[in-house]
């Protein structure tokens, strides 16, 4: 189901589009002008059924169409066994989904966006910045310092892994930018 069109020059990082009947989310663009030939862009798209990445090339001015995904706020409830249950926020109504890649930052409680395509939920969008416990991580050593560089894995309340600064310790709660998987500070309780 298209939405409109969309020109190659006006693509922006998020823009999800339509390309043989399959809706894509554009994580990479590149406008390429070479000194001979015609401009093109290149881009890096995200399948939104299959999860699948891939690298497609467009030339400069095409339209490609948009892809008609309706996005709705939703509270991520409960785990229900492996799946995971949210309510929408408008219409009280449960939607029932298998685990994923967005779950690795999904706390109980969180407001979420359900991607919606073709009637069926294909993908959830969890807030871009949480605030996670960190429960597993080496001790530092001492003389670590915010300046003092370096790194070591943490392991968080939703079982995710991440890079954290060799400073942070067990029990602390973190501030985690769900969309690059990175540590940003410490978050205030």
């Amino acid at each position: 189901m298209q939405a409109g069109t969309i020109n190659v020059n006006d693509f922006k990082t998020g823009v999800t589009i339509e390309i043989d009947n399959q809706p894509y989310r554009v994580l990479e663009f590149l406008h390429v002008k070479p000194g001979k030939g015609a401009a093109f862009v290149r881009t890096k798209l995200k399948n939104l059924l299959s999860n699948s990445n891939q690298e497609k090339t467009f030339r400069g001015g095409e339209t490609v169409g948009m892809a008609d995904v309706q996005r709705r706020e939703a509270q991520f409830s409960y785990m229900d066994g492996e799946e995971f249950v949210f309510m929408d926020q408008d219409t009280y109504e449960e939607t029932r989904l298998a685990r994923d890649d967005w779950a690795k930052f999904l706390k109980e409680g969180a407001i979420c966006s359900l991607l919606f395509y073709s009637g069926k939920v294909i993908s959830v969008e969890p807030p871009n910045f949480v605030d996670l416990l960190v429960v597993d991580t080496p001790p530092g050593v001492k003389g670590n310092t915010a300046s003092g560089g370096g790194s070591k894995k943490a392991t968080l309340e939703t079982g995710a892994v991440i890079d954290v600064p060799l400073f942070i310790n067990n029990g602390e709660l973190i501030k985690v930018d769900a969309r690059s998987e990175t540590y940003l500070n410490r978050a205030k309780e």
